[in-house]
């Protein structure tokens, strides 16, 4: 073979292999914004390899006027990656209008799910979907948002007024308990560091053992 076409082989060869480990990861990202809540706008980044980031805005409480921005990287686990994207494709990665455009339906916020990979892309806003998959991943967004949220209050609660700590935790028992929590993990780091504090009262550090035993968080 002559040498100039070897190279150019070779070099064809590494480009292809090296676009292939360039290509990005699927990824969901689920989008809300709804002035009359808190937080007011959040944002949640799914990869189907694990990496998941969330955004949020809003104010730390109902009587507090400063602005509060929470950012937070984070892992999903397997299985509830593997429901986000086949939920994803059930819905026809959103490529399509899913809002139900029903009238006089009351306004819960403006919510955005975008699909992007090598192949293909989607995104679709809606205040209300009847499309069942819609339901389900919004469901699971929105309930993901919340756990994310309460490890951001119990982080601020325990740098600066431990013992709100008792009533945050309490609110996420009876929530758990109505599985309106998933993916408890996320937040492991805070309910670690809670457990561990001495200065913490025993019953508020026996709720957090409890609420990571009962995600199965070890």
């Amino acid at each position: 073979m002559p040498r100039p076409f070897a190279i150019i082989c070779l070099l064809l060869f590494f480009s292809s292999l090296s676009y292939s480990q360039m290509e990005a990861a699927p990824v969901v990202t689920f989008t809300v914004d709804f002035p009359a809540s808190q937080p007011e706008r959040y944002s949640i980044r799914v990869q189907s390899d694990g990496p998941g980031h969330y955004q949020s805005s809003g104010h730390l409480s109902d009587d507090s006027d400063d602005p509060d921005n929470f950012d937070l990287e984070f892992v999903l686990a397997a299985e509830m990656r593997h429901k986000i994207f086949e939920l994803a494709a059930k819905a026809g990665y959103f490529q399509k209008d899913v809002d139900s455009h029903h009238k006089g339906l009351a306004f819960t916020g403006k919510k955005t799910l975008r699909y992007k990979d090598s192949r293909r892309s989607g995104e679709s806003s809606y205040n209300y979907s009847a499309n069942p998959a819609v339901q389900e991943l919004t469901s699971l967004m929105q309930s993901l948002s919340a756990t994310l949220e309460f490890g951001h209050r119990l982080r601020y609660d325990h740098h600066y007024q431990k013992l709100a700590l008792d009533e945050e935790l309490k609110r996420m028992e009876e929530m758990a308990g109505n599985n309106q929590l998933i993916e408890v993990a996320a937040i492991q780091p805070i309910l670690d560091e809670i457990i561990a504090d001495q200065s913490v009262i025993n019953v508020t550090r026996a709720r957090a053992q409890r609420l990571l035993e009962r995600a199965g968080v070890h």
